[in-house]
């Protein structure tokens, strides 16, 4: 599955847009074509409008996340295409939905590794603190 904007694909990259750029010798547009042009560019106040009410929102929505955790983390090739299906097929809204599912299904199905972890963390602060009562009573 190819994303347009992989940077790893530069083939895939989107190609500029010049459809209203004119260039030298050229006039401008007549009838149909014009107005063309100024419906488009009519509309971009709107597209840009409309883009800043969507990061307005995004950024809403993850600072009024109570019991969510915000973390950037890099993921392979294949980890993105797979995240990106379950996004296209309608499992998830985006990414990061589909990626924090996969983590608590790891970790939940790694249960006694962390029950390993946990018992070694144990120990080790244990240990801690009586090298810090050793180092106590030698002052």
């Amino acid at each position: 599955m190819s994303n347009i904007n992989d940077p790893n694909n530069p083939d895939a990259m989107l190609e500029p847009i010049d459809d209203l750029l004119l260039t030298e010798g050229e006039e401008l547009p007549h009838g149909e074509e014009r107005a063309r042009v100024r419906d488009i560019a009519s509309r971009i106040p709107e597209s840009l409008s409309s883009i800043g009410r969507d990061i307005s929102r995004t950024i809403e929505r993850a600072l009024s996340a109570k019991d969510d955790y915000v973390v950037a983390v890099k993921v392979s090739h294949e980890a993105q295409e797979r995240l990106e299906q379950l996004v296209q097929a309608g499992v998830f809204r985006n990414r990061a939905e589909a990626a924090a599912f996969l983590i608590d299904e790891g970790i939940k199905s790694q249960h006694e590794l962390f029950d390993r972890v946990s018992l070694k963390l144990s120990e080790i602060e244990r240990l801690r603190a009586e090298l810090r009562g050793m180092i106590g009573k030698t002052e």
